[in-house]
């Protein structure tokens, strides 16, 4: 069984047991203190259009439609995260990965607060999705990047399959021979990624949908077969369905209406998904399943 949560994640995560993700990953809002929100457009052939294509050809730009949400927790964003991260743990299985998405703005406080969290001798990993798109300043060096923290309950037991990364092309595949050159090799610490783009059937229209082949390297090599994968800031779904792609179960949670809309209709296929707090029913035809989220709050 999958589960889609509608509401305030520190409250969803309270009401989940002991020990019932196997894996979590989060990508919370980044603290940049800006309105992030992300237009929808097509193009149609007009002769009257406002941009011109391919031999000449005008074309009209039409919108879709925008999701937006406020990036802006002032100086609270330590204060608003630290019991999010203490039930994560709480939740987080014995042999379980935790991995946390942020950027440059916030990672070195958000490290420090993982540390006293989890333990510095759990910190496993800093991965880098490294990037190449979008404007670039001429003030700085452009940032092109954004940290993954990798941390695990037990330094000692946790899953990591090895085996079941996928390969990346060699740089210089001539000089490793052909074999080598067709298996590829494994990834390191630094991903080379591009951002969904914009013309992709992946394309979803949330603010800050992350690339699926990010999601499905992460839930290959830190999880198992049938095992249950948890994001508390799902957005608009990507975990789920590259959880649900690689054959794990999910748990996602969210507080915006927008992104559960986009998820009713991503996963308007997908059998056997709890919706609580929010009727999927207006964006997809399905029937409601049973809660896995308990009525009372989890006390410490």
């Amino acid at each position: 069984m999958n589960y889609i949560y509608f509401g305030d994640n520190l409250e969803a995560l309270r009401r989940l047991p002991d020990g019932s993700a196997d894996l979590i990953y989060i990508d919370p809002p980044f603290n940049t203190g800006a309105q992030r929100s992300h237009t929808r457009i097509r193009t149609v052939r007009s002769a009257n259009g406002d941009r011109t294509g391919f031999q000449g050809t005008r074309y009209a730009t039409e919108k879709l439609g925008t999701q937006s949400y406020a990036d802006d927790f002032g100086g609270g964003y330590l204060d608003f995260l630290r019991p999010r991260l203490e039930e994560a743990h709480r939740v987080l299985s014995p042999r379980g990965s935790f991995y946390f998405h942020i950027d440059y703005r916030e990672a070195h406080y958000c490290k420090v607060l993982l540390d006293e969290v989890f333990g510095r001798e759990c910190f496993l990993n800093e991965i880098i999705w490294a990037y190449d798109y979008g404007a670039r300043t001429k003030s700085k060096w452009p940032p092109k990047h954004d940290n993954i923290f990798l941390y695990v309950k037990d330094p000692s037991d946790y899953v990591f399959n090895f085996d079941a990364m996928d390969r990346i092309p060699y740089m210089a595949p001539g000089l490793v021979g052909p074999e080598k050159a067709a298996r590829g090799k494994t990834p390191t610490d630094v991903w080379w990624q591009t951002i969904v783009p914009t013309n992709s059937a992946e394309r979803t229209g949330y603010p800050t949908q992350k690339p699926k082949a990010i999601l499905k390297r992460i839930i290959l090599a830190s999880s198992n077969p049938g095992d249950t994968v948890l994001d508390f800031f799902a957005g608009s779904g990507t975990t789920g369905e590259a959880a649900h792609e690689c054959g794990r179960r999910f748990i996602l949670v969210d507080n915006n209406p927008q992104a559960l809309a986009i998820m009713a209709r991503r996963f308007q296929r997908v059998p056997d998904i709890s919706w609580e707090g929010f009727d999927p029913l207006p964006f997809q035809d399905g029937t409601q399943q049973p809660s896995l989220f308990r009525s009372e709050i989890h006390s410490h």
